[in-house]
């Protein structure tokens, strides 16, 4: 099964193994290249992608990492190894980007994982395949993709209203709106083929960033 991973993927998914297994035994580096809003606004930017290579702990890790392998084979074979880089650290710098504006009042928040990327990288997968079939654990019924990327955003914005468990949701929901843009920017044809499925996923993205400041509390 490792022989048919996609070897930019592969190359990805061990650098993120690596910096993570670091950080969960060595505090101050974990430190220091975690996402904080007070490091970053004081001009420390790396925080942005370092924080995107470290995780909490294994499960945190393997599920990123997993989600990772599974998607991000469809997304490089393709669009190219080049585009799937564009996608995941694009979708991980939007990620970022949307937290840092989110919580920018917030001066102690921190976050660390590759799931602003990673839902990116769903998200492009579910533009070039909107009629794919995921199964959401632990319900064992398919559900086609572009309903799960709806529901997906609608889930997220509702978690960052709510303040729901120890998640990143922002990430989440930065790293899926990346996703969204970038794959329609590197493939346009998408929007002609699947024009629907399209206005469907943007509609929540819209939404947000008319209403977003509502979410605060």
């Amino acid at each position: 099964m490792i022989g048919d991973i996609n070897q930019v993927v592969l190359i990805v998914i061990v650098a993120t193994v690596l910096v993570s297994i670091k950080g969960f035994n060595d505090f101050s580096f974990f430190e220091s290249y975690k996402f904080q809003v007070s490091r970053i606004l004081n001009g420390e930017k790396l925080r942005m992608i370092s924080s995107g290579f470290l995780h909490v702990d294994w499960l945190h890790l393997g599920f990123n990492m997993y989600a990772l392998y599974l998607f991000g084979n469809i997304v490089s074979s393709n669009l190219g190894n080049i585009n799937f880089l564009i996608i995941y650290v694009g979708s991980l710098l939007a990620g970022s980007i949307y937290s840092l504006t989110f919580h920018k009042t917030a001066p102690y928040y921190s976050a660390v994982g590759a799931s602003g990327a990673v839902s990116g990288v769903v998200y492009s997968s579910i533009m070039l395949f909107p009629e794919m079939e995921l199964m959401l654990f632990p319900l064992p019924i398919p559900i086609p993709g572009y309903i799960f990327g709806v529901g997906y955003l609608l889930y997220s914005i509702y978690g960052m209203k709510k303040q729901l468990g120890n998640i990143g949701h922002s990430a989440h929901l930065g790293g899926a709106i990346g996703g969204f843009v970038l794959t329609l920017l590197l493939e346009p044809r998408i929007f002609s083929i699947n024009k629907m499925m399209v206005i469907l996923l943007a509609v929540p993205i819209i939404l947000l960033l008319i209403f977003g400041d509502k979410l605060k509390k």
